[in-house]
C-alpha cells in the first residue's frame, strides 16, 4: 500500500489548518469576558425559561398534596361505628 495505518489513502484538494496548542491560551479574557457574557445570557434567557419550571413545580406539588388528601380515608364517615 505504501503508507503507515492513518495514511493509507492520499486525500486530494483538502487543506486543514491547525494552531500549534502551544501556542494557543486556555482561557483568554475567561474573567473580563466570560462572566460578563453569561450574566448578559442568563439575565436574557431567565423570564422565558423559568416561568414553565415554577409552573410546573407548582402544579407538581399541588398533585402530589392533592393525591395524599385524597388517599386518607374521612374520619366522618366512621363516627358511629361500633
Amino acid at each position: 500500500m505504501g503508507g503507515l495505518f492513518g495514511n493509507l489513502e492520499r486525500v486530494r484538494h483538502v487543506i486543514t489548518y491547525s494552531l500549534s496548542p502551544f501556542e494557543q491560551r486556555a482561557f483568554p479574557n475567561y474573567f473580563t469576558k466570560g462572566i460578563p457574557n453569561v450574566w448578559r445570557r442568563f439575565r436574557s434567557q431567565v423570564f422565558r425559561v423559568a416561568p414553565p419550571f415554577v409552573v410546573a413545580y407548582v402544579v407538581y406539588t399541588w398533585g402530589n398534596e392533592e393525591f395524599e388528601r385524597l388517599k386518607r380515608k374521612n374520619p366522618a364517615d366512621f363516627e358511629n361505628d361500633e
